[in-house]
C-alpha cells in the first residue's frame, strides 16, 4: 500500500491517510483478484514488462544512492569557491544601441553620433527597437546574453565607443558601450540548489560511466538485428 500510495499523483499526496485508505485497499484487491483470475496466465508481454520495470527500479535506487552521497554541505562550498571565488566570472556590459533596417540607415546615425549627436535623444527618435523611447538602453548584461554578432561587437570595445553598423537578425545596429564590470559572485544560498544538481549529475554519470566500462558487455548479438524490430511490437504477443 505504502508503494501505491507513494505512486498517486501530485494532487492525492496531500490528502489524509484515512482518506485514501479505502480508496488505496480496494485498487489492490482488484488488481490481485484479476492477475490471478482464470485465463490471466503471465503473457511474454507481461514478463517483459516486469522485467523492465525491476530494473528501471534499481536503477533508479542506485541513482538516488549516487547522487544523495554527491551532495554534502562541504562539496558544495567547495564548488561554490571553485566556480565563483577562484574561478573566472566573466564580465558584464552596460550598453545602448540603435535599431534600423539598413546599413546606409546605420552607418549615417553612426557619423552623427560621433560628430557630437546625442546617442540617446537619437535613438528616441530613430530607432525602431522597442528600447528606442529609452534612448536605446538595454542596460546591465553579461555574456551569452545578446545574439553573437551583438556581443562579440560589445566585447571588442572601450566604454564610450560607439560601434560601426552591427547586423543581426533584427537589423542594423548602432551600439555604444557605457560601462563595463567584472560579475560578481551570488550568493552561495542562491546557487546552492543549481550546485547541488550539478555535483549530482556529474556524480551519477561518472559512476555510470565507470561500471560500464568495467563491465563485460556483449552487445554482438544486438548489433546483428535489424532496427524495425524496434516497431514491431507483434513480436510481444507470440
Amino acid at each position: 500500500m505504502l508503494m501505491v500510495r507513494a505512486g498517486l499523483p501530485e494532487q492525492y499526496q496531500q490528502l489524509p491517510d484515512a482518506a485514501l485508505w479505502d480508496g488505496i485497499l480496494n485498487q489492490i484487491i482488484q488488481q490481485e483478484v484479476l492477475s490471478q483470475s482464470e485465463g490471466q496466465a503471465e503473457t511474454l508481454r507481461t514478463r517483459i514488462a516486469l522485467e523492465n520495470e525491476e530494473r528501471s527500479l534499481r536503477a533508479a535506487e542506485a541513482i538516488t544512492k549516487v547522487a544523495e552521497a554527491a551532495v554534502t554541505d562541504e562539496l558544495i562550498q567547495k564548488a561554490y569557491e571553485d566556480e565563483y571565488v577562484n574561478g573566472e566570472l566573466g564580465m558584464e556590459y552596460n550598453a545602448s544601441h540603435i535599431l534600423v533596417e539598413t546599413e546606409e540607415e546605420a552607418t549615417a546615425i553612426a557619423a552623427e553620433v560621433r560628430d557630437g549627436a546625442d546617442f540617446a535623444e537619437t535613438a528616441k527618435t530613430k530607432s525602431t527597437g522597442p528600447s528606442g523611447p529609452n534612448g536605446g538602453s538595454l542596460g546591465w548584461f553579461s555574456e551569452g546574453m545578446m545574439v553573437a554578432p551583438f556581443q562579440e561587437a560589445v566585447e571588442t570595445m572601450e566604454p564610450g565607443a560607439v560601434s560601426d553598423p552591427v547586423q543581426t537578425q533584427f537589423g542594423w545596429h548602432v551600439i555604444k558601450l557605457n560601462e563595463t564590470r567584472n560579475m560578481e559572485a551570488p550568493a552561495l544560498d542562491a546557487v546552492r540548489g543549481e550546485i547541488a544538481q550539478k555535483l549530482q549529475a556529474e556524480a551519477v554519470q561518472a559512476h555510470i560511466d565507470g561500471l560500464v566500462e568495467g563491465a563485460e558487455v556483449d552487445s554482438k548479438a544486438a548489433e546483428t538485428l535489424d532496427t524495425s524490430v524496434l516497431s514491431n511490437f507483434q513480436l510481444l504477443d507470440q
